[in-house]
């Protein structure tokens, strides 16, 4: 009887030394990200853990370093573009974006160039009346000093209106979003008369979380308008004006207003030569 019972025991000792060892789930801590590499031994292991390291601190030192700056921070940054003709909204779509923003409890601060003087320098007007305070600068990089580095941080939300006349946009949309974390709103021309590219607003594409393309009503059919048409003479890129010198037109319209533009500067051009040559007589 002893005989058979010493068994027993000694089988149940064989099969628990036998059984697969069970691991309480968090009984080891998870590794962080960087670091849940395949275990290795010797050198290779301890050169590869030091490069990580390696770059995960230059990292760091690229984005600034310290709370403010830390990779947290740089992640949550967003671009957000609203482009169109004119009078096609995009004002409007800014104003209403960043007063969302500041509705949920985001500090919000709005810029535009200081060469857009319609509507005085101290805010952003809308074609309909709508404003709001803004800052007028010449230049992006100009921001950050003006507003001193404590208030800096704590804004959330950038607006910025006319866009295409600031040459540091992308630049600046590139701090602000990568490095400090910010949501900057863009608002702009993507052509300018010629359609031809205006300023850096389509350079800033390519970063942007959204992309909105606003469309005007042609003044001439009420289909929808993707172009501006000068009414103008003037040929410089940068001409300041509003509906006395603009106007939303679509597709077929913008080629034909072309055609007679064109041919008034031609008969103009022929008016001006036979003044010209009857004075000289």
């Amino acid at each position: 009887m002893r005989s058979i019972c010493a068994m027993r025991s000694l089988l149940a000792a064989a099969a628990a030394a036998s059984a697969p060892t069970v691991l309480r789930a968090g009984a080891f801590p998870l590794l962080p990200p960087l670091l849940s590499l395949p275990l290795r031994r010797g050198r290779a292991a301890r050169n590869m853990l030091g490069a990580a390291r390696t770059v995960s601190a230059a990292a760091q030192s690229r984005l600034g370093g310290g709370a403010a700056m830390d990779v947290r921070a740089a992640q949550s940054g967003e671009i957000h573009v609203i482009v169109g003709p004119m009078f096609a909204g995009k004002t409007t779509a800014l104003l209403r974006r960043v007063q969302a923003e500041a509705g949920s409890g985001r500090t919000v601060v709005l810029i535009k160039s200081d060469k857009d003087n319609r509507y005085g320098l101290d805010s952003v007007v809308t074609h309909d009346g709508t404003k709001m305070a803004c800052w007028a600068l010449s230049e992006l990089s100009s921001f950050h000093d003006k507003l001193g580095m404590e208030a800096y941080d704590k804004v959330d939300v950038i607006g910025i209106d006319e866009a295409q006349f600031f040459d540091d946009l992308y630049d600046f949309c590139c701090k602000a979003a990568d490095r400090d974390g910010k949501i900057v709103v863009v608002a702009g021309l993507d052509g300018d008369y010629k359609r031809k590219k205006f300023g850096s607003v389509l350079d800033v594409v390519p970063l942007a979380d959204s992309v909105t393309k606003l469309t005007a009503r042609c003044e001439l059919c009420g289909r929808r308008a993707f172009f501006t048409l000068r009414k103008t003479q003037e040929t410089k890129t940068e001409l300041i004006g509003g509906a006395d010198v603009y106007m939303p037109v679509c597709r077929h319209h913008y080629l034909d207003g072309q055609v007679v533009i064109e041919a008034t500067r031609v008969v103009l051009g022929l008016d001006r030569s036979t003044v010209t040559a009857q004075a000289l007589k």
